[in-house]
């Protein structure tokens, strides 16, 4: 009984720490990245981050797009390109992510986009959060198997 209680409070206390890892504890670390969790759906931003902290240069809105749809998110579907849209214009908001219009002398207006170094913290807070997010679903993974009084079956292989 007692070497159960124990168990049960160091898997407390193991996720108390997770807990305090992966989640801002202060209105300044929810500033640095006030969407952190809020899009593991499909992870846009911290897609769209990795795609503009990877490009030496600024990208506009139909690279990022293009470039999100080869990501391991998108799986080499092109993703809705409103919706990358509407990501950008949150994490511009948020001063993750800053823009301007390139009016070439021939051709089309293109809307181009760095990071900024806000936005580049939020990328690092992300890699955190994801290796969290990570073992969290793997440990509910080991619960639903439990539940169902099943051996955890192995880790699938994701076809991106």
């Amino acid at each position: 009984m007692r070497s159960r209680m124990q168990a049960t409070r160091a898997k407390e206390r193991k996720l108390e720490q997770m807990w305090s890892a992966c989640n801002p504890q202060t209105q300044e670390e929810l500033a640095e990245c006030a969407e952190l969790g809020k899009s593991l759906s499909r992870l846009s931003q911290p897609t769209i981050l990795t795609i503009l902290a990877e490009s030496d240069v600024p990208l506009h809105g139909y690279v990022i797009v293009q470039k999100a749809a080869q990501s391991p998110m998108f799986g080499g579907k092109k993703p809705d390109a409103t919706g990358i849209y509407r990501a950008l214009k949150r994490m511009e908001e948020s001063e993750l992510v800053h823009s301007w219009w390139d009016t070439p002398d021939s051709g089309s207006a293109k809307r181009m986009f760095e990071l900024t170094d806000k936005g580049r913290k939020c990328l690092r807070r992300w890699i955190d959060a994801l290796a969290c997010y990570k073992l969290t679903i793997e440990e509910l993974r080991v619960e639903a198997s439990h539940a169902l009084d099943i051996e955890v079956p192995p880790t699938p292989s994701c076809m991106h």
